[in-house]
């Protein structure tokens, strides 16, 4: 069994800085890609960033320049820095991963979502 915990979402100003992490934990062989998304009321999921294996990061336009993704594989964990926070990245943000386990197969993953809230 696979958790993807989430931490550090909550209210901030805008302009302000956030980071937020996410740890997975259970049986885990690897993890390939890393990923965090958001939705906000009445919004589609949407990713915000992606990061594989081996280093390489993908963002959503909206947050290029301001965010920052990484990871830490030691600790099965990913981050998401987010700098110059804007009222419209206020939304539930999810980390997603792609990992195998000692007894599946690459399977897919996320985890329970936590709010992030930008006032202006």
């Amino acid at each position: 069994q696979v958790q993807l915990v989430e931490s550090g979402g909550g209210l901030v100003q805008a302009g302000k800085s956030l980071g937020l992490s996410c740890a997975a934990s259970g049986s885990i062989f690897s993890i390939y890609v890393m990923g965090w998304y958001r939705q906000a009321p009445g919004k589609q999921r949407e990713l915000v960033a992606s990061i594989t294996s081996d280093g390489n990061t993908n963002y959503a336009d909206s947050v290029k320049g301001r965010f920052t993704i990484s990871r830490v594989d030691a600790k099965n964990t990913v981050y998401l820095q987010m700098n110059s926070l804007k009222p419209e990245d206020t939304a539930v943000y999810y980390c997603n991963a792609d990992i195998r386990t000692i007894t599946f197969p690459l399977r897919n993953y996320w985890g329970q979502g936590t709010q992030v809230t930008v006032s202006s």
